[in-house]
């Protein structure tokens, strides 16, 4: 017992490690953010039925199959680091997105595109830091795994309950928040992680 606690004390204080941790933990919590206030965005604000929230729903659910069979065609050739910033790109874009829809009031689809995106990209980000953070601690493989997993859905916790404190009747929540989480995502990848 206590040689897994040394061993997760050890991943929590490696940069590396907590890059790709943390940069896939961000990405859930991009996500759990539309979980957490979507259905009122979309419902709400957008007056979409509840009946074609569940389509729309099922967009992000297509774009993330999309994802997954993209990356799983490429990340043979390419690489996981490849697709890891392919992932954190479409992320990024799909973050700065919904911004730009909220700035220049593109509507419901200002909304949902990003987030489809946003979204998709979630099985490409989490496959790919797994993979690394696997591949660089395969020794520490399952307190690696363990941790990785805890503080993924540990930070999309923390960051959806935040953004349900900061409810206002209005998009600007979820878009700021889903714009920061692509933000934090890519820069503990580039900042602490790109050459593991």
């Amino acid at each position: 017992m206590l040689i897994k606690f040394r061993n997760y004390a050890k991943l929590m204080t490696t940069p590396t490690a907590v890059g790709l941790v943390f940069c896939s933990g961000f990405s859930f919590a991009g996500m759990f953010t539309f979980l957490t206030v979507g259905s009122f965005v979309y419902i709400d604000i957008y007056h979409v039925s509840t009946q074609n929230f569940g389509y729309l729903f099922g967009l992000n659910v297509l774009c993330l199959i999309l994802m997954t069979s993209i990356n799983g065609r490429m990340v043979r050739k390419v690489g996981s680091h490849w697709m890891l910033r392919f992932g954190l790109s479409i992320q990024l874009i799909a973050g700065i997105g919904l911004i730009v829809g909220q700035v220049f009031n593109l509507g419901l689809w200002g909304v949902v595109v990003p987030v489809m995106l946003f979204v998709g990209t979630i099985s490409i980000i989490g496959s790919n830091t797994m993979a690394c953070l696997l591949s660089k601690y395969p020794h520490m493989a399952g307190t690696a795994s363990s941790l990785a997993g805890t503080l993924r859905f540990g930070t999309g916790t923390v960051v959806s309950g935040i953004v349900a404190l900061l409810h206002n009747s209005t998009v600007w929540p979820m878009a700021v928040t889903m714009a920061l989480c692509a933000v934090l995502s890519a820069a503990f990848y580039w900042l602490l992680a790109k050459n593991a």
